[in-house]
């Protein structure tokens, strides 16, 4: 099913930054890796793909992406200084370029983030409009667009979970709008991706990261919400 975008997403987001897709999408696909390392940014190694890689230092990309792994919204004026904060802010950042990889999308990025504990890897594409898509996490196929609240859990790939999460979910009275599922092996882990229609209590969440094969939990508010208090909870997640 294609995904539908509003007449607001055609106008594109209010921002710092020549494109939309290439300044306003990185610094929301910067943000979404933040929100997932679930801690500061202590190493950053960057890789645009495609049209990206022919244009992110004259569109700005680079500094969007830095100012997102700052955990800056797209309007913040100081993504035009993103490469002196980053610096200033002890990130040890590197920027590489592949402009013809055919099996990717033409606005791609890879986001390889180190913290003080932890890692991932991250795959995100620009749709155009200001608008993202999350693809991979550690790997692990998935595909969200950073627009609703979102729960990326990963969890041992037992008997029945998928069910049980949902029916946590159901409890809440919290519809799920999508839900993604990847696993690295049969009985092995997998990760969940649920989109849900409405904000989750935080008593609900902590419950799914005490399920004794969970192994871990990171919400992401909607956009709107995405401030340093949603941070600090999933870094004391």
């Amino acid at each position: 099913m294609p995904e539908r975008s509003s007449i607001f997403d055609m106008i594109g987001p209010v921002m710092i930054g020549p494109s939309s897709s290439h300044t306003g999408a990185v610094v929301r696909i910067g943000r979404c890796g933040r929100q997932l390392l679930g801690e500061p940014v202590k190493e950053a190694i960057v890789t645009f793909y495609n049209s990206f890689a022919r244009t992110f230092e004259g569109h700005g990309s680079d500094r969007a992406v830095l100012g997102g792994l700052m955990d800056f919204k797209p309007d913040d004026s100081r993504i035009k200084e993103g490469r002196k904060l980053a610096e200033e802010a002890g990130i040890d950042f590197t920027f590489k370029a592949v402009p013809n990889a055919s099996d990717l999308h033409p606005n791609a990025i890879r986001l390889q983030l180190t913290g003080a504990q932890q890692h991932v890897e991250v795959l995100g594409v620009s749709r155009g409009g200001g608008l993202i898509s999350i693809r991979e996490i550690d790997g692990f196929a998935c595909n969200f667009n950073g627009q609703s609240d979102t729960l990326v859990i990963t969890a041992r790939d037992v008997s029945g979970s998928v069910a049980f999460l949902s029916s946590i979910i159901a409890h809440e009275e919290c519809n799920i709008a999508t839900m993604t599922v990847s696993r690295s092996a049969r009985n092995d882990i997998a990760k969940l991706v649920l989109e849900l229609d409405s904000t989750p209590r935080p008593l609900t969440v902590d419950y799914i990261r005490s399920v004794r094969w969970v192994h871990q939990v990171i919400y992401l508010p909607e956009p709107a919400e995405w401030d340093a208090t949603a941070a600090e909870k999933n870094e004391k997640g």
